[in-house]
């Protein structure tokens, strides 16, 4: 018998697909995209269209594993389930009984499931008392630096970017990163649009656009003042909407007209004429769109340079059409119910500490502050930054760590208990979405294999075991499904998403204006959009978007000379799908793209292996010359698990821990570093 299953894309990615799963006699043999689903079309990327070979992959943790050999080694037995729980249970209850605040859950965005990620698990280790984790590995920076200018992460309705003339794609490699937006622009420019990518690298997507300005890494703030410097002078300004729905324009001008051209080209290694241009075609092209990403905010000034370039469709008017205006993030017009899901009120500890999982590696160093860890939906050995003290943390004997997993990934292999979670193939969840307005639901396809179980199912069990008694640590996940949907301005709104309606299409839209913000309304405590900051200033900070320099920025006469960036491979999700042989041969092995001037410069051939280094460690991989990279600067593609590597590391041994400017986050694309031979 053969039955199609609706269900939804788990990962961190802003398209957010709607699935069909092809299921025969209980096995799933197709994943496709879903043709009625507007935004998905039928089409998914190469990665998720092999979501099959993922879950039935001969290497999938099916049960309980215990480990029996030193940490790191990988040498681990199976358990049965009461074993491993039993166990896991004792040693969390003696803990949690002393000092509960030193467990502490890791998790981010493996699923970006509302169920399957923070529901139950959450609910759970607030009962505990556990220590709090301050999830900011990925989006912080930005997501503050909305909040405090649009009032949330809020923006244009993807689909409207087909009726754009002009697209600023800044800070994306769409094609890897997005391919249902990379679709709409490629529709947008089809029927006229100019296309312009900003990013350091030229990528994938910029060899596709009609202009590529290659920007110096962390310097996107420089070049957005330069464009509000030619706006302002040029008097290329929507002075009514200005007038009527911002606040502080005057000391933003004073601020821009600091920054003609020709300072920008400097900071930025443009050309003067380039930023002339385009702020000629941002204004006076209509409509104007951003696509702004989170490239833009992982270098240290990455939240003022997100606020910096959010200015500029106020300064235009360009939010008065739909097609016009800035996407970084939609996840604030989702109206699902987060606190229902997860109780922010049964934290009870005020001991309890918030813990920065982007210098993770500082903390599991920080004596007495963390004695066990529960990670699941994450890798944090490969994708933490500064990664030879993460390492170091998670080899510590007296650390109890439990990690539920797919695959034996490096976190796993540094585990006391791996056990064995299902897949997106094998569970109920609910999805919203950050980069469209959508709603997705996913049901389960197949019977969990071996002795896999949800998230969730794990969490109620070792709450039983503990004796956390409390209902609420025992709500079934279709009813945490149903849940997500009662928030109150979901059941007041015109045409409120449905529970009935997903089960019957398996998506449905939440209720937004197709110009949110044509008429002003911005949910800040003006309503309008704030140049200047009142949020900001509340906190004694400066309330006008700045240009931070890097903590690292590249100098050739510094011991490390040139700067870094390491986007995600094309193949690969973050650590994601790397373990995947077919998507491996689509990759090849790890690379660091360098400028043909960089390598002359060290002698180095194309292909051979080098070695790059900095103050914090070294990594080895293979050389590929290639102007995909700029002069002084070198592009790591990740991220490839470290025992994958050519030394059992990967990039991020030479990322640091430094945060951004605002919301904590880590600086990935902030790197100084050396590249050698490896002879």
């Amino acid at each position: 018998m053969t039955t199609t299953i609706l269900g939804a894309c788990p990962h961190d990615c802003p398209d957010t697909c709607s699935l069909l799963t092809t299921v025969q006699n209980g096995v799933a043999i197709k994943v496709q995209g879903n043709p009625e689903h507007p935004l998905t079309d039928g089409v998914l990327c190469t990665k998720v269209s092999r979501y099959t070979e993922r879950t039935y992959h001969p290497d999938r943790v099916l049960h309980p594993m215990k480990r029996v050999g030193p940490k790191g080694s990988g040498q681990f037995k199976r358990v049965s389930w009461d074993q491993a729980l039993s166990d896991i249970a004792t040693r969390l209850t003696t803990m949690a009984d002393k000092t509960p605040e030193r467990i502490l859950p890791y998790s981010y965005a493996g699923t970006m499931g509302l169920v399957q990620g923070e529901s139950i698990a959450m609910r759970f280790f607030n009962l505990l008392g556990a220590a709090q984790l301050d999830r900011t590995i990925c989006a912080s920076a930005g997501a503050e630096a909305l909040t405090h200018t649009l009032g949330g992460k809020l923006g244009m309705k993807v689909q409207h970017f087909a009726q754009s003339k002009l697209i600023l794609i800044w800070g994306s490699n769409a094609i890897t990163s997005s391919i249902h937006f990379w679709r709409i622009a490629q529709q947008a420019k089809r029927q006229g649009a100019k296309l312009v990518c900003i990013d350091p690298r030229r990528s994938e997507t910029a060899d596709k656009c009609d202009v590529h300005l290659a920007i110096k890494p962390g310097t996107d703030a420089a070049l957005a003042y330069a464009l509000m410097h030619e706006l302002i002078s040029h008097d290329w300004l929507d002075h009514d909407y200005i007038a009527q729905h911002t606040v502080g324009f005057e000391a933003l001008r004073e601020r821009a007209l600091q920054w003609p051209p020709e300072r920008a080209a400097e900071v930025c290694g443009l050309q003067v004429e380039d930023i002339r241009q385009l702020a000629h075609d941002y204004a006076h092209t209509r409509p104007a769109a951003i696509r702004l990403n989170y490239g833009v905010q992982r270098s240290r000034g990455g939240g003022n340079a997100v606020r910096a370039v959010l200015c500029l469709p106020a300064l235009t008017g360009a939010w008065r059409h739909p097609a016009g205006g800035v996407l970084l993030s939609a996840s604030s017009h989702a109206l699902h119910h987060r606190d229902a899901l997860q109780r922010p009120d049964l934290l009870t500890n005020p001991r309890s500490p918030l813990i920065n999982m982007s210098t993770i590696g500082d903390a599991l160093n920080t004596p007495g502050l963390i004695e066990a860890m529960v990670v699941y939906n994450s890798n944090p050995v490969a994708v933490a930054p500064e990664s030879a003290k993460v390492v170091k943390g998670f080899a510590r004997e007296d650390l109890f760590t439990v990690v539920l997993e797919h695959f034996m990934t490096d976190t796993a292999d540094h585990a006391d208990y791996v056990l064995p979670a299902t897949t997106q193939l094998e569970h109920w969840d609910i999805h919203t979405s950050y980069g469209h307005t959508d709603v997705v639901l996913n049901r389960p396809a197949i019977a969990p294999l071996g002795e896999a179980k949800t998230n969730t199912q794990i969490f109620r069990e070792l709450a039983l075991r503990m004796g956390l008694s409390n209902p609420l640590l025992q709500e079934d996940d279709e009813s945490l499904c149903q849940l997500a949907l009662q928030h109150p301005r979901n059941l007041q709104s015109a045409s409120p998403v449905t529970w009935e309606g997903l089960l019957k299409d398996g998506f449905a839209h939440w209720p937004v204006a197709d110009a949110p913000f044509a008429q002003g309304g911005f949910p800040t405590a003006s309503g309008k959009c704030e140049l200047v900051s009142s949020s900001l200033l509340a906190l004694g900070e400066d309330g006008l978007p700045d240009f931070i320099p890097n903590y690292e920025p590249a100098n050739a006469q510094a011991p490390y000379p040139l700067a870094m960036i390491s986007p995600p491979a094309r193949h690969f999700l973050n650590s994601s799908f790397v373990n995947l042989k077919s998507l491996r041969d689509m990759e090849g092995e790890p690379l660091l793209e360098i400028h043909p001037e960089d390598a002359a410069a060290r002698h180095l051939q194309d292909g051979e292996m080098v070695r790059v280094f900095n103050q914090r460690g070294s990594y080895e991989c293979k050389a590929q010359i290639s102007t995909r990279a700029q002069p002084g600067m070198v592009v790591g593609l990740g991220i490839w698990w470290r025992k994958l590597g050519a030394n059992g590391t990967n990039v991020n041994e030479l990322t640091s821990q430094q945060l951004t400017d605002m919301g904590r986050a880590p600086v990935f694309y902030d790197c100084a570093v050396q590249v050698a031979a490896k002879r």
